[in-house]
């Protein structure tokens, strides 16, 4: 069971691809992290994966099924997606925000059972919210809206959460909250997809990476064996340092932008899996 993208290519105005040929999978009970520059694809990677955008060439497979042959109402059952910015304008309550999730199980012109109440509390409370149902969704805190939209995607029942950007624009205590929010999702079974800048922060929560640059796979492969300076130095541009402390924790610190990185970041990656998942 997975959720794949084969040879995936997009082209937004029919002559440039964003995409150029991607292949990645995401295995429930995992979290897969999607790294890359600014425009190398991530963002529209992920709107192909739920369905969301049609590639021009490749497939997305949902468990072994063509996804444009799959009933929108049961992709939405299978496939989460939360988006990096969700401005919201009116004011519902978080409890009703939480209910939009349990649309692909109601009826035409039906409204929310007690039971869909019962789902949406519970997903509520799988965040850490349980207090927050009644509040106004516009009064929420950057953080608070991230964790709201996580817990509606939880609401739909998926089995596959598309996160783009998480932890984005919140400041650490908020960053390491959604994230540890996150590592307790896929211990229960699902399997997650994050989009990010962070290289130290996929060093820490990811099983499996996936590095974009230009549209194309520059590698792909455990933590470990991805996440080293020479093939940052490839997808970023930039030198990066592997410290590690005497309990054996290691992290990724960023130095300067590496001697000749533009002509590095002007030339075709060759993609190179290390190995497989």
């Amino acid at each position: 069971m997975s959720l794949v993208a084969q040879r995936l290519r997009y082209s937004y105005d029919g002559r440039t691809e964003v995409l150029r040929g991607v292949s990645l999978k995401v295995v429930p009970g995992t979290v897969h992290f999607l790294l890359g520059p600014n425009g190398s694809g991530k963002t529209t990677l992920l709107e192909c994966l739920g369905g969301l955008r049609w590639p021009r060439a490749g497939e997305v497979l949902l468990e072994g099924r063509g996804l444009p042959e799959i009933p929108q109402r049961e992709r939405a059952r299978a496939i989460g997606y939360v988006p990096q910015l969700h401005r919201p304008v009116f004011g519902y309550r978080v409890l009703e925000v939480v209910l939009m999730g349990r649309a692909p199980y109601l009826g035409p012109l039906s409204g929310p059972s007690p039971d869909d109440v019962r789902i949406a509390m519970g997903a509520l409370e799988a965040v850490g919210l349980s207090g927050f149902a009644e509040r106004p969704y516009t009064e929420l805190s950057g953080g608070e809206l991230r964790l709201v939209l996580i817990a509606r995607a939880l609401a739909q029942g998926a089995k596959y959460l598309l996160l783009d950007e998480p932890d984005a624009h919140l400041d650490p205590a908020n960053q390491l909250r959604v994230l540890d929010l996150v590592r307790g999702i896929v211990a229960r079974g699902l399997g997650v997809l994050i989009t990010s800048h962070n290289p130290d922060t996929a060093l820490r929560y990811a099983q499996w990476v996936t590095l974009l640059r230009q549209g194309e796979v520059t590698v792909q492969g455990r933590p470990p064996e991805v996440l080293i300076p020479s093939e940052l130095r490839r997808a970023y541009g930039l030198d990066y340092a592997l410290l590690e402390d005497g309990s054996g924790r290691r992290a990724l610190v960023p130095l300067r932008e590496a001697q000749g990185s533009s002509e590095r970041r002007a030339s075709t990656p060759r993609e190179r899996s290390v190995s497989k998942a």
